[in-house]
């Protein structure tokens, strides 16, 4: 039996503090629907560049745009499309692992990733073909 997954879907953060002083947003088992095994960032990423380009055959993820502007497109291979923009710091979008997905960064954009595994290649379907095969038609 394939474990179901939630669609993509945004997260807000709590968001603490007051302008004057800053604000601190925590990330944790109330807002993260996966226990974390991975946090790795992307940065300085030219704007022209369409990052992502995959899905995963196991692998949850939760994107933020820590700083700058994330435009993020999600298939799930059925004909649903969503567009997500991440351009605050307590605000993500939950990608599960039947969904490819792609990112568009702003110049300025910092992307952290939460994500459910260790990073492992055999996880990852790097071809549209591919993934429409795996996930197009359960």
């Amino acid at each position: 039996m394939t474990k179901q997954f939630p669609d993509p879907h945004m997260v807000t953060f709590n968001k603490v503090g007051e302008p004057a002083l800053g604000y601190l947003s925590i990330a944790d088992d109330a807002n993260v629907p996966f226990k974390v095994q991975r946090v790795f960032w992307t940065y300085h990423t030219p704007e022209s560049i369409v990052r992502g380009r995959h899905a995963h055959h196991v692998t949850e993820q939760l994107l933020v745009a820590v700083t700058g502007r994330i435009l993020v497109t999600t298939d799930n291979g059925k004909g649903q499309v969503q567009s997500f923009v991440l351009d605050e710091p307590n605000k993500g979008v939950y990608i599960p692992p039947n969904v490819w997905h792609t990112m568009q960064y702003s110049h300025t954009a910092v992307q952290m990733v939460l994500a459910s595994t260790p990073y492992e290649a055999s996880d990852y379907i790097r071809s549209f073909d591919e993934f429409i095969k795996v996930w197009g038609n359960s």
